[in-house]
């Protein structure tokens, strides 16, 4: 469970629904034709810009903004040093018993336990480093497509509220719920934005990042065992995937 992304949502909206209660009582704050235009309308929209399995693929990828468990580098690389200590000493037949939760790692020990030449190894490796990345990206797009939307969405509810103001101005009670539309289209579209889908979208290219970093580690790792380095040497050179800071205190 990621607490940044939990807590900051948490809060966000606890501020706001705060601020709401405060101004005179959150219910007036409530207009469910303001929610079908911004919310189901700009759900549609964004599905027009993708195939159908990538809108409905994209809550899945979600679930990676809240929940997702991420080894740290300095764990990998005392890892894949164990790993290189057991293939200098047994083989790589030897890392076929190793106990390894990490799929990719997983995958990449196994082509080497199959025997596979380097080459076909660092191909099928750094081809699922760039799939798996492309699929990341397509949905940080869809949420940052969200994020586009939605304002844009509050806009048109607005200029509906208004026109629906301004063709009943002989209708007093009529201008009220017309300006609510107004003004409350304007408000759902920028909290659907600003405080849920472009920081989604922002987050996902943080945890994007930070696997491609790891997996990129795997690789060189797996590519310094099968040319059989020496593990400190190779345990150095993973270092330089670590910040400068963590660096450090490793020395």
């Amino acid at each position: 469970m990621d607490l940044a992304t939990l807590l900051g949502l948490i809060g966000g909206m606890a501020f706001i629904a705060m601020a709401m209660v405060l101004g005179g009582g959150i219910t007036m704050y409530m207009d469910v034709p303001s929610i079908f235009i911004v919310f189901v309308g700009s759900l549609f929209v964004v599905m027009m810009k993708f195939n159908l399995g990538q809108f409905l693929g994209a809550a899945k990828v979600a679930v990676k903004a809240f929940m997702f468990k991420l080894e740290k580098p300095e764990e990998l690389i005392e890892r894949v040093v164990q790993l290189a200590d057991a293939a200098r000493k047994g083989g790589f037949l030897a890392l076929e018993e190793a106990e390894i939760t990490n799929p990719f790692l997983q995958k990449a020990v196994n082509m080497l336990v199959d025997g596979h030449e380097q080459g076909v190894v660092k191909a099928a490796l750094e081809k699922d480093i760039e799939l798996t990345a492309e699929r990341q990206t397509e949905g940080a797009r869809i949420f940052r497509a969200l994020g586009d939307v939605a304002p844009a969405m509050g806009m048109i509810g607005t200029l509906i509220g208004l026109v629906a103001m301004l063709a009943n101005m002989d209708d007093p009670k009529a201008i009220g719920p017309a300006m609510s539309i107004a003004l409350l289209t304007t408000l759902y579209g920028a909290m659907l934005a600003n405080m849920v889908a472009l920081p989604i979208a922002d987050k996902l290219e943080l945890r994007m990042g930070e696997e491609r970093l790891n997996r990129t580690l795997i690789l060189d790792a797996i590519m310094s065992i099968q040319d059989g380095q020496n593990p400190r040497i190779m345990q150095g050179l993973l270092e330089n995937y670590l910040a400068d800071a963590k660096r450090l205190r490793e020395e």
